[in-house]
């Protein structure tokens, strides 16, 4: 049994599709060697039984790997969360995974959203106008598994852009971007009916995402789309 196994299906859908660039096991821990792209692939989690003593173990390659101190804590991971704290640890970065069946996405409209892959340039300019860098582009391309860029557009404009990837029938998205000046125009919502529409066609039957708990403006987006919550994490980082 894998560890992606051992997790629940939002959790493994997450791990398979924006994977770090080697996942290390150090004793009870999975350490994740992340290469710029992001926390959760560059955190380390519990994958097995341990004691508080173990804990350095963790502490150590992560200095090994320069990266900082710091865990992935899931539902599962109370008695981690009290010890990490109790150490120093502060709580960072509250998130939530919500999910919907593909079947309630309405169609996208016409012209309004394109999947394709590889990224063209102009999906690419937009996520580096959000910020995410070319580390985490290589995270897209080493996820496995059908995958897609889907570029959005609105008032004959690229607007946005999203990347998604399956794990068995969950589809994925992670780092959707909407340009500011073209927020609000219902461009996030045909981006994401634009996913929905893919996965389907791809035997996918759900549609997933993580946003953090901070993001009011995003997480009413995907309520009102029939995305309910089905889980969540957050981070300990050694401060």
């Amino acid at each position: 049994m894998t560890l992606l196994d051992q997790m629940p299906p939002f959790a493994a859908a997450m791990a398979a599709t924006w994977p770090p660039f080697v996942l290390h096991r150090i004793g009870p821990w999975a350490v994740g060697q992340g290469a710029g792209g992001g926390k959760r692939v560059s955190a380390a989690a519990a994958a097995g039984d341990w004691v508080p003593a173990d804990i350095v173990q963790a502490e150590a390659a992560q200095a090994d790997l320069g990266q900082d101190k710091l865990f992935v804590i899931w539902p599962w991971d109370t008695d981690l969360d009290a010890v990490l704290a109790a150490r120093g640890y502060a709580k960072i970065e509250p998130v939530l995974a919500y999910m919907a069946p593909v079947s309630s996405f309405a169609p996208p409209q016409r012209m309004t959203s394109f999947p394709h892959w590889p990224p063209l340039q102009i999906a690419c300019e937009i996520w580096a106008e959000g910020g995410l860098s070319q580390s985490r582009l290589a995270v897209m391309t080493r996820a496995l598994g059908p995958k897609t860029a889907v570029l959005g557009r609105t008032a004959d404009k690229p607007c946005g852009a999203a990347f998604v990837a399956l794990h068995g029938t969950i589809a994925m998205i992670h780092a959707v971007e909407v340009r500011p000046s073209l927020r609000r125009s219902g461009a996030g919502r045909q981006i994401l009916a634009a996913a929905a529409h893919w996965a389907a066609e791809q035997g996918a039957d759900r549609l997933a995402l993580a946003v953090t708990q901070a993001n009011g403006a995003a997480r009413a987006l995907y309520t009102s789309l029939g995305m309910q919550p089905v889980g969540e994490y957050h981070y300990r980082v050694k401060v």
